[in-house]
């Protein structure tokens, strides 16, 4: 490679490779091979996960997600143990999705301790975030949560305005109802909050090679997320395929997300046990293609 692209290239990993084409694999190859089914320790939160997560929430509104419209409770929950079955064990719902009853089904064959469950919800009042805390456990048919996140931040106030539901999650975590808490954020101005805030434990961020659907430009958000790293805050990161912008480059953006240190682990949506198995698949090669 002559030096002037090598430098270009370079430059594209910091500025988030304007373009995936080509894609420079060896500046992410790991020497390591990295599984779907590999044990994360969360940030600080001590919380153990895979290192990919279920997602059920694509096109994900209105209590409802492609996954809830194709495959039903049944569906969902089959697709669930498989994963388990595959050494997934980190589930990401959200009220929103509308798949806590699925959760409820699948967890009726799966031991609770088996898995890691992540719920997000839009309470804004401590009144609404209680209310919440109790119907979610009961739609999950679960005692506790492992990690309750405030859903799609988007003003950079949130944590002045989301202050009540803040303070219900925080006695939460300290009666054992959460094991953690943090947010999911949809602008830099709301990514940057939750860099600044000592409450949030888990970020749910935005990231993948081209900018596609971030809350910024890739190297802004990759600043944002290091410092949260370097403060001991888990990051679970989302949108890895752009929203389906680059599920055209699964290999490269998979890559991409396997070769940043500050990314702990990444939730994918996965609508059927075929798409499952063939991440497990694609994630080993992927980590070390050079």
């Amino acid at each position: 490679m002559k030096r002037r692209h090598f430098i270009r290239n370079s430059a594209g990993v910091a500025a988030g490779l304007a373009t995936l084409n080509p894609f420079p694999y060896h500046l992410f190859a790991g020497t390591t091979k990295k599984y779907a089914s590999d044990k994360i320790m969360l940030g600080n939160t001590g919380i153990e996960v895979s290192r990919l997560a279920m997602g059920t929430g694509t096109h994900g509104v209105n209590k409802s997600s492609n996954q809830t419209r194709k495959l039903g409770i049944k569906g969902v929950a089959d697709l669930m143990e498989a994963a388990l079955d595959n050494g997934v064990f980190f589930w990401d719902s959200a009220d929103q999705y509308g798949t806590h009853p699925h959760l409820k089904e699948a967890l009726k064959r799966i031991p609770r301790e088996k898995v890691v469950i992540l719920t997000k919800t839009h309470a804004t009042t401590e009144k609404e975030m209680k209310a919440d805390l109790d119907r979610f456990r009961r739609e999950i048919g679960t005692d506790y949560m492992d990690i309750m996140l405030l859903h799609c931040m988007m003003d950079s106030n949130w944590p002045t305005q989301k202050r009540g539901a803040m303070d219900v999650l925080s006695i939460a975590r300290e009666e054992g109802l959460i094991k953690a808490h943090g947010v999911s954020c949809h602008t830099l101005g709301a990514l940057k909050a939750a860099t600044d805030s000592d409450w949030v434990q888990v970020d749910l961020a935005r990231i993948n090679p081209d900018g596609a659907r971030m809350d910024a430009d890739v190297p802004t958000v990759v600043k944002e997320l290091k410092k949260m790293k370097a403060q001991g805050k888990g990051i679970i990161g989302m949108k890895i395929f752009g929203g389906g912008q680059l599920q055209g480059k699964p290999d490269e953006c998979l890559q991409y997300a396997l070769g940043q240190d500050f990314v702990d682990c990444f939730t994918i949506g996965q609508e059927s046990q075929g798409q499952m198995t063939d991440l497990v698949k694609r994630i080993p090669s992927a980590s070390v293609r050079g």
